[in-house]
């Protein structure tokens, strides 16, 4: 008879299964019950019956209410209930013993395996043993029991080991339960990272674009109407362009291009009035490495917008390599870095790239630089 409780479950739905699950073992006081129906009657056999309808309910009570295993909690805060219980069940065994006689040991096997299962595990076992020797010394002192009561001792004894490897199976479930919720938070955390990320590297571009072209617009409103109305129709399809991209982002389903980032920051250079140099094509670029390298020339050429006060920019292209440099005096993102180059930095580590970035040292401006090892 194992007092275990099952997994720890929330709520009322928890308290009924621990109840539930400690009745089943009520079965075995049966022996118990059928000796104090057949003792005569008087005032010890209606003791008697009383004390093992309460030994029952103070049984289930204790196990139905563990709701998690207590194996290393700090006595008493947590454990002092516990041993209150077992003693109230140790005195309630006591006064059916009088009607019920060797019977009574029954009981003895609920409350070891009810201290082991409860309490520190050092002390349930030390508890159990004390039981098993308790009841031994009993069977061989009182006359008559040991006839009748033999393998009470080892019964103690076996439901003790039994309760307690139960109880290190429902620990270690425990623990296991516990270390998936910890994965899924580092799952949810980690998706909540990339979509930041995501959404910075869309809306960084996007936005400097758009800012630049509004800036570009207000200045050629007086000058060339047909210009003005041209990057005011840029303005909107770049709103809706980066509208998607979020809403693709959100649902996990954005992709990016070479090509596409090429042609980007060609219309993005141009119209912050940067002179560029650009690779006409993106074929020898192995298709492991695109998407790598598109983030670097979107990241890098966003900067140069926002940042460089460049005149011009140049984007180098190789199977294995990309690299941006500009001849910009603006702030350098070696010293401010962002969450752009941040973000550029983990997805080149993913894939064992190597990221370098900072001022080129033999003339102004500024060089971001992605390789691959070969």
């Amino acid at each position: 008879m194992m007092s275990v409780p099952p997994t720890e479950m929330p709520g009322r739905r928890g308290f009924r299964a621990g109840w539930a699950f400690a009745a089943i073992w009520l079965f075995y006081l049966g022996e118990n019950l059928d000796a104090l129906l057949d003792a005569p009657h008087g005032m010890w056999r209606d003791v008697g019956l009383a004390a093992l309808a309460l030994f029952a309910l103070t049984y289930v009570w204790i196990v139905g209410t563990m709701r998690r295993v207590r194996r290393d909690l700090p006595y008493p805060q947590h454990t002092l209930p516990i041993w209150l219980g077992l003693a109230l069940l140790a005195g309630l065994a006591l006064l059916q013993l009088p009607a019920a006689g060797s019977s009574v040991l029954t009981c003895a096997v609920y409350i070891s395996a009810t201290a082991v299962m409860g309490l520190r595990l050092e002390q349930g076992l030390a508890v159990a043993v004390v039981v098993a020797l308790t009841v031994e010394i009993a069977i061989r002192s009182v006359p008559g029991w040991h006839a009748v009561s033999q393998g009470y001792a080892l019964a103690v004894v076996l439901g003790a080991a039994a309760t307690w490897g139960m109880r290190l199976a429902l620990e270690r479930q425990s623990r296991l339960i516990q270390a998936q919720h910890e994965l899924a938070e580092l799952a949810v955390a980690g998706e909540r990272s990339r979509i930041a990320a995501e959404l910075h590297d869309i809306l960084g571009h996007s936005l400097t674009v758009i800012a630049v072209k509004a800036e570009l617009a207000q200045r050629l409103l007086d000058v060339d109407l047909a210009r003005t109305r041209a990057e005011l129709a840029d303005l909107e399809t770049l709103s809706r362009d980066a509208l998607a991209d979020v809403r693709a982002t959100a649902m996990g389903m954005r992709g990016i291009s070479l090509p596409g980032e090429i042609a980007a920051a060609k219309a993005a250079l141009a119209a912050a009035n940067v002179e560029a140099d650009l690779p006409g094509a993106a074929d020898d670029v192995p298709t492991r490495h695109r998407e790598l390298f598109a983030w670097t020339i979107r990241e890098a050429v966003t900067n140069i917008v926002r940042h460089s006060r460049a005149r011009h920019a140049e984007v180098r292209l190789s199977p294995t390599s990309v690299e941006i440099v500009d001849d910009g005096p603006g702030a350098t993102t070696a010293t401010t870095p962002g969450q752009g180059l941040a973000g550029l930095r983990r997805r080149a580590d993913e894939l064992g790239a190597h990221l370098t970035c900072g001022q080129r040292g033999d003339r102004p401006g500024f060089r971001v630089r992605v390789e691959i090892p070969s």
